[in-house]
């Protein structure tokens, strides 16, 4: 419809012989001044010289005429053209959302090009602890805005089970299975003390025996203990319906060739050099202070190289946009990867790195330390044992990624309006309870008839219509934008406006049939939004609370 009136007003501009120029059609901050207002005027005034009141009085003098699209057209302030719409707009917008259901606010706008989103990309090295959730939860959201928006996703866990950390996983899980037998045998100082490490250890040792005793090669524990770990990763992550589609593991670079070819790549384009028998990366001075190391003296490539070589890999296969979400303190290092991207010659527009901030979890005023449970660590299974999935889903969603996180378990808990999860489903279920209540009360027959738009046209009613037909709008400006908490926002403003209507107006009522089936339809289609939008963010629908 935004297009349409652009048109409309385009076209208007074009009739009085004016110049073409690029205006923007937005609602107004107050919603008394209508429901769009075009700042046409402004930028005419400008290129002709005129007095900007005079040419937006022109303009809507024209607009008026069309009585179909408006019903009220105003200058205001320094010359924007305010344009209230008429009613029968927003009337047919709801025969739109009955009809796609589901699809309502879907968008084509990318489809056919295809996406990788990478995220979690935790190491097997234990289970994923409560603060991994942020990254888990804001991952699985951006998947969906994506899709809505017409990418093919692919969903990527990377991770490396080539350094340093997997070794000490190795050791420690070794330590543990040789302490069953020498109880003073040293633990190594950089281990894993979970004891989910104690666990594996006496499983080996019930497998195996005492055959694994005084071992120099710790492969076997390694391997074991990566996979028992991975299988919980991905335990948790089903919890929370999340399902990857590529596990990418460090090593397949190194089967690949693909770091040596970097490494002998960036060499042939003198773009590294050699100090202390360490290999490093030149860096642009006008970028970077100083040159970077991507070999240490000792052999062993530092986390830049792999992850150099891995990016080049996704964009090979094919991908018209990568997605990466990383903790905060990749926040500088992340530059440094893409620009070794760039220096062995490939574009990095298509790629783009959301950065989110650290998470502090607290019990009404009282902080929370992460240390709650076993291992002296507070997992995310147990958070979402505490709380839920759909709260943990939701509480790590709500805010802006790039802004710090408070996460309230006792509010996440409570089962009230308080709770702002359980505000949004409470709504979902009170229409779903009205549909009950419809079923028990009024046959099929009734329930199927056609209804009559216009007894729809009531101030409460209307004003619903004006939230739910901006859904489209909303997940294609939030998908481009990859910040999921403003759906949240804008199902906050459907929520509160369906509980005015509701308690304003009478939905089922034996005494006037008619009235009853179009207030149902429009119910229907609050659902409908409230269901796309939850669906989004990675929320269930209940219908009983």
């Amino acid at each position: 419809m935004k297009e349409v009136i652009s048109n409309i007003i385009k076209d208007v501009i074009r009739k009085r012989g004016l110049p073409e120029v690029n205006f923007s059609l937005e609602p107004p901050k107050n919603k008394n001044f209508g429901d769009l207002s075009a700042n046409c005027a402004l930028l005419l005034a400008k290129a002709a010289g005129r007095n900007p009141r005079e040419i937006a009085a022109v303009i809507a003098a024209d607009l008026s005429a069309y009585d179909e699209y408006f019903s009220k057209v105003e200058v205001a302030g320094a010359g924007f053209i305010n344009l209230t719409l008429n009613e029968k707009i927003y009337l047919g917008v709801l025969d739109e959302i009955l009809s796609k259901g589901g699809n309502y606010g879907k968008s084509d706008a990318n489809k056919g090009r295809k996406a990788n989103l990478e995220w979690v990309s935790a190491n097997p090295t234990g289970p994923l602890h409560a603060g991994h959730g942020r990254q888990v939860c804001l991952g699985k959201a951006i998947a969906s805005l994506m899709e809505w928006s017409g990418y093919e996703v692919t969903r990527e866990y990377y991770y490396n089970d080539a350094g340093n950390q997997m070794n000490n996983l190795a050791k420690s899980v070794y330590a543990r299975y040789m302490q069953l037998y020498e109880t003073d045998f040293p633990f190594p100082e950089d281990g894993y003390h979970g004891d989910y490490i104690k666990d594996y250890a006496k499983r080996i040792s019930e497998e195996k025996g005492d055959s694994l005793k005084n071992s120099d090669d710790l492969s076997y524990f390694k391997n074991f203990a990566e996979k028992r770990n991975f299988d919980r990763i991905k335990s948790t992550l089903e919890t929370l319906g999340i399902n990857h589609d590529v596990f990418f593991s460090e090593t397949e670079l190194y089967k690949n060739k693909d770091i040596e070819n970097l490494l002998a790549d960036f060499n042939s384009k003198g773009a590294s050099r050699v100090e202390d028998d360490a290999v490093w990366l030149i860096m642009d001075r006008k970028r970077f202070q100083k040159d970077k190391v991507i070999v240490k003296s000792s052999g062993e490539p530092t986390y830049r190289l792999p992850d150099m070589a891995y990016h080049i890999n996704k964009i090979k296969r094919g991908y018209d946009f990568i997605v990466d979400i990383f903790g905060s303190d990749h926040g500088d290092t992340y530059k440094e990867v893409l620009y070794g991207v760039e220096t062995a010659g490939y574009k990095t527009e298509g790629i783009k790195v959301i950065i989110h901030q650290m998470v502090t979890f607290r019990s009404g005023n009282e902080s929370v330390r992460m240390s709650k449970r076993s291992d002296n660590v507070y997992y995310l299974d147990d958070l979402i044992k505490d709380v839920g999935a759909d709260a943990t889903q939701f509480f790590f969603v709500m805010r802006a990624a790039n802004t710090h996180l408070d996460f309230d378990i006792e509010l996440a808990k409570e089962q009230s309006d308080k709770n702002p999860v359980y505000y949004l489903q409470y709504a979902h279920a009170r229409i779903s309870g009205i549909f009950r209540n419809a079923a028990e009360n009024f046959s099929d027959e009734v329930l199927r008839k056609q209804f009559n738009h216009a007894l729809l046209a009531t101030p409460d009613a209307i004003e619903l219509l004006k939230v739910l037909s901006g859904f489209p709008d909303e997940v294609e400006s939030v998908a481009a934008s990859l910040e999921p908490h403003k759906i949240i926002s804008y199902l906050n403003q459907v929520a509160e406006s369906f509980h005015k209507f509701y308690h304003n107006n009478r939905v089922l009522n034996a005494d006037d049939i008619e009235t009853t089936v179009a207030r149902l339809r429009l119910c229907e289609a609050a659902g409908t939004v409230l269901r796309n939008g939850f669906g989004i963010i990675g929320i269930s629908a209940p219908e009983r609370m």
